[in-house]
């Protein structure tokens, strides 16, 4: 191996593993634990691979040049393989507000560069130092911020959604593999195409950061006094003349009354953890990691015991009490559910 790869190689590879660092350095609320970043990034990576198979497949089927194709049709394809990622992120309540929707995507895309820059070196390792400029500080940091701008856009258009329809994604989709689009066409010189991207991902990145955090801190200081002032319904007198009393109250005709119990016990301990996940969340923004403790844990035990007893029919009569969204399904992540 040259001695002109081990200088070539940092410099494809490292800048947007720096930058993705960056970002989870930047969330002062630490949604996003280093270790979900790596495996993130690992599964970005695995797109890379299957954009190879499935560029070879469209390559050959619409038989139309390399340029061409690289302008036009690898940005979907790659977009889309990428989106997947996040869209499963979505689906399992892995991400609740614009930054962790930015880091996620931004680590999707950082795998995904990572890969390409590997296979690059191993094929073109002997070009100029210009060519890994291009790739390291251009290319590899496009990659992560497109998707990021899709996890952005798609976090944006369905915070408020529990089903979410899958049309909500389309327009992130098409800004993400524009951008990708725009980028291959190398309008500019590449290097001013790397700088340009220098210059404007990162204040729209630390915009996002900074309108995120101050919703974050509006939800949190919200919906604590909401769940604190549940608690004390529940374990006062209160709790059986409040609107949620009353609702309980009227599925005794539905549910028999052990069942309608267990609803209680499930509002009572989900909301428990809520406010644990909250406290957690308040902590990190001041410096502080608050431990998952034993007796957490058994609340997570109870919870899923209190699911299996209600059963699917009674948990989907809970939900118009519950007033679930996506976010608050995501705090439970913040402590450690899965």
């Amino acid at each position: 191996m040259p001695v002109e790869w081990f200088i070539r190689a940092p410099v494809g590879l490292l800048p947007v593993v720096i930058f993705l660092f960056v970002l989870v350095w930047m969330d002062s609320y630490k949604l996003v634990s280093l270790k979900r970043v790596l495996a993130v990034i690992a599964v970005g990576g695995l797109t890379a691979f299957a954009a190879m198979y499935v560029n070879g497949w469209l390559l050959d089927l619409l038989d139309i040049d390399l340029a061409r194709f690289s302008r036009y049709v690898s940005p979907i394809s790659e977009e889309v393989l990428k989106a997947l990622v996040i869209v499963y992120l979505f689906r399992s309540h892995r991400i609740g507000f614009l930054v962790d929707a930015a880091i996620m995507g931004f680590a999707v895309g950082a795998g995904f560069a990572l890969v390409e820059n590997v296979f690059y070196l191993q094929a073109f390792g002997t070009a100029s130092l210009g060519v890994w400029i291009v790739r390291g500080f251009g290319t590899a940091i496009m990659h992560g911020g497109v998707t990021a701008i899709f996890a952005i856009l798609s976090q944006t258009l369905t915070e408020r959604q529990m089903k979410i329809n899958p049309l909500y994604y389309l327009p992130g989709l098409a800004v993400a593999a524009f951008l990708h689009s725009i980028y291959n066409h190398f309008l500019v010189a590449p290097v001013l195409q790397a700088v340009g991207t220098l210059i404007v991902l990162p204040p729209l990145l630390g915009l996002v950061f900074q309108r995120s955090a101050a919703a974050l801190h509006r939800w949190l200081e919200i919906d604590f006094d909401a769940d604190a002032r549940l608690i004390a319904m529940i374990t006062s007198g209160e709790f059986s003349d409040s609107r949620i009393g009353r609702f309980l109250d009227d599925l005794r005709s539905k549910f028999e009354g052990p069942v309608v119990a267990d609803m209680l016990c499930y509002l009572r301990v989900y909301t428990e953890l809520a406010i644990r996940a909250k406290a957690a969340l308040m902590a990190r923004e001041n410096g502080l990691e608050l431990p998952v403790g034993e007796r957490t844990r058994e609340k997570f035990e109870e919870l899923r015991f209190l699911e299996q007893s209600i059963g699917k029919t009674g948990c989907l009569a809970m939900k118009p009490f519950l007033l679930l969204e996506r976010k608050d399904l995501w705090q439970m992540q913040v402590i450690g559910r899965r």
